[in-house]
């Protein structure tokens, strides 16, 4: 595998009296795609929201290239290359396309005298570049996001996801209430994210987009790992054990040959 480019180390977290997360690490090479599992509770998105800056954990470190790395917030995440795109797509519905895209980026025409104003030209011609560049299509960046189906705005969200030099990129459940056509766009759009040196996590129940897509997967239950492997190494019936019984059965496989 390449070499990692996030290595999350014994992270736990808290709410109250709740444990979301005990102990967990999580490794993600360059450019791969890494599936996260597990039934409702199981810590995910928890563990997600920490990478991606939304949530401070209480113990453990994260590391990028290597390197330790302190932030808390979604801008700071955003600076070290890590996006997030939650399973509600995060978008404001009245703002255009474009608008949507560049939002907390906005380009702005300068001028000598008076106020600044947004240059709405470029960003649509940007968000346009955009769009083409990762083989997405929207009927236009002029429209308000409102009005796109649900696979049209996934797609907004991954663009403006992966339009400013990301290195990582964050799905909550992103082929959820989709149809196949649109199903199969967002598998496209990742293998291209990959291809292009970008990694990928995607949390989802849908085991098959991720035996589709993915390099490995990682199995959590009740806020701790239970076991990781690599796509090839793995299949469906052995994951949806895990996912269960939230117990790796190589170790019990283990125990009994010791």
């Amino acid at each position: 595998m390449s070499s990692p480019l996030i290595e999350m180390r014994d992270i736990s977290k808290t709410f109250g009296a709740v444990t979301a997360l005990s102990h967990v690490s999580l490794y993600v090479p360059e450019g791969g795609v890494v599936g996260l599992v597990g039934d409702n509770a199981a810590g995910k998105s928890t563990l997600m929201k920490i990478l991606a800056g939304a949530i401070e954990h209480d113990t453990g470190e994260i590391l990028i290239n290597g390197q330790l790395a302190g932030y808390n917030s979604p801008t700071s995440a955003r600076a070290f290359g890590i996006e997030m795109i939650y399973q509600d797509f995060a978008l404001v519905p009245n703002l255009s396309v474009a608008q949507n895209i560049f939002l907390g980026r906005e380009i702005m025409c300068r001028r000598r005298i008076g106020p600044n104003t947004l240059d709405q030209t470029e960003m649509n011609r940007k968000a346009t570049e955009l769009f083409a560049a990762l083989g997405l299509r929207v009927p236009s960046v002029k429209l308000p996001v409102q009005a796109l189906s649900g696979g049209q705005q996934q797609a907004v969200a991954i663009a403006r996801a992966t339009g400013f030099d990301a290195k990582l990129v964050i799905m909550d459940e992103p082929t959820a209430n989709l149809g196949a056509p649109a199903i199969e766009k967002v598998r496209e759009t990742i293998t291209r994210l990959k291809q292009s040196g970008v990694a990928v996590i995607i949390i989802s129940h849908r085991l098959e987009d991720i035996f589709a897509i993915g390099d490995a997967i990682v199995v959590m239950k009740q806020g701790r790992l239970v076991a990781e492997r690599e796509i090839d190494d793995t299949d469906n019936a052995e994951v949806v054990e895990m996912i269960v019984t939230g117990r790796d059965p190589r170790d019990d496989r283990h125990e009994a040959d010791a």
